[in-house]
């Protein structure tokens, strides 16, 4: 498995903006596609985006489109999510999800690692 570590969570007002950060223990990244799932307090785990090995598809969940971006550096092994324009709905757990393959699914039960998650909280 990937060892997968998450940084740059925390406490933010509406409005503003974070940016995650995940960092991969595998030196064959590159052919792993990547993403972010998020785990709100009695909610189940749900896709936000999601990223191609080469970077060149991005995938976002409806709720975060036009607001998230995703990105990866594979000279790095790290992931990233930038998030803009952040609500209190956003308020979540976010974990860093990698799987083998060009794509990766938006169903938790598909992934293959995980990381520990990092909490962000948005304020109202």
């Amino acid at each position: 498995q990937v060892q997968l570590v998450e940084s740059g969570g925390g406490l933010v007002q509406a409005g503003g903006s974070l940016r995650l950060s995940c960092a991969a223990s595998e030196r064959t990244f590159s052919t792993y596609a990547m993403g972010w799932f998020r785990q709100a307090p009695g909610k189940e785990r749900e896709f936000v985006a999601a990223i191609s090995w080469t970077g060149s598809s991005t995938f976002y969940a409806d709720s975060v489109k036009g607001r998230f971006t995703i990105s990866r550096d594979n000279a790095k092994d790290t992931v990233y999510l930038q998030m803009n324009s952040l609500t209190p709905e956003d308020t979540a757990i976010y974990y860093c999800a990698s799987s083998r393959g060009y794509v990766l699914s938006t169903y938790p039960v598909d992934i293959g690692s995980w990381g520990q998650g990092t909490q962000v909280t948005v304020s109202s």
